[in-house]
């Protein structure tokens, strides 16, 4: 292993984030989580006593999170990674769903862990050291009828990440989009909210893909314990990548969707260029 580091990680009470915590104390990272309820950190904290610190915080109360994160560099230590791992799926068809749901999905998903970067920057900005993980989706490549929001705040985070990566590697500090497949977490369980249906045009197309994710919740391929080695992996890389897809199926899916991406640029690629003045 690198040499310890010191662990943000929002969202460490269930999924990708409680499993990169327990991967990361086992093998001697300390880790700062940030959880809703003093329950959860109070869980969180019963991991490794002394290694582990739980903090109280929502990520969309913006206003907070500066304070949160300053607080943590006072007392925990200066943090060497930010995981932003806090965020859950919204399932629904786009002309059913208010558009309530998607600035809910958005604030969490997107604005949320912009929040987080913002407020840890200026700290790793000034040892010209860092890593930031953003853990997107293989929603964030490809889309699926009824999760339109959803994905539209996983590209959103691509690109975001995609971006901040340019802007800040001068500094030393590297940004790592994770995109997961599908995986054993509660993604499509406890933590997915779903709009209800009316529209009756829409079930022959909908109806059987809700059923079927609703059926494989808990039997997904992906092993969250994996995906976390995966992570702590590029953690301690000499050079992160920039995109870290887990999963065979989001290898496979992605793959696909530039294969077709790139047919259709081909395709249309003498109308692209007569544009030119």
């Amino acid at each position: 292993m690198s040499s310890p580091k010191t662990l943000l990680i929002t969202g460490a009470n269930s999924g990708f984030g409680l499993a990169l915590a327990r991967e990361a104390l086992s093998v001697g990272h300390r880790v700062v989580g940030t959880v809703r309820t003093e329950q959860a950190r109070a869980d969180l904290e019963a991991l490794a006593p002394g290694q582990c610190f739980g903090r109280l915080l929502d990520v969309t109360a913006f206003d907070a999170i500066p304070g949160v994160v300053e607080e943590i560099e006072a007392s925990v230590g200066p943090l060497d990674v930010l995981v932003n791992s806090a965020g859950y799926g919204h399932e629904g068809i786009l002309e059913e769903s208010p558009l309530d749901a998607m600035r809910r999905q958005f604030e969490v998903n997107v604005v949320g862990a912009v929040a987080m970067i913002q407020a840890v920057l200026p700290h790793m900005r000034e040892r010209r050291r860092g890593h930031i993980l953003n853990i997107t989706s293989m929603g964030g490549y490809i889309t699926m009828p009824g999760i339109a929001y959803y994905c539209g705040s996983k590209f959103a985070l691509e690109g975001i990440s995609d971006a901040l990566g340019k802007e800040v590697e001068g500094f030393g500090i590297a940004v790592t989009a994770v995109a997961p497949g599908s995986f054993r977490t509660d993604w499509a369980g406890r933590s997915m909210v779903r709009s209800p249906r009316s529209i009756a045009d829409y079930d022959a197309l909908f109806d059987p893909l809700r059923q079927a994710r609703q059926e494989k919740s808990g039997k997904q391929l992906g092993d969250p314990q994996k995906a976390a080695q995966a992570m702590l992996a590029a953690i301690g890389a000499s050079v992160p990548p920039r995109h870290l897809l887990l999963g065979s199926d989001a290898l496979g899916l992605v793959r696909q969707k530039l294969s077709a991406l790139q047919d259709e640029i081909t395709q249309w690629e003498a109308f692209s260029r007569s544009t030119d003045g």
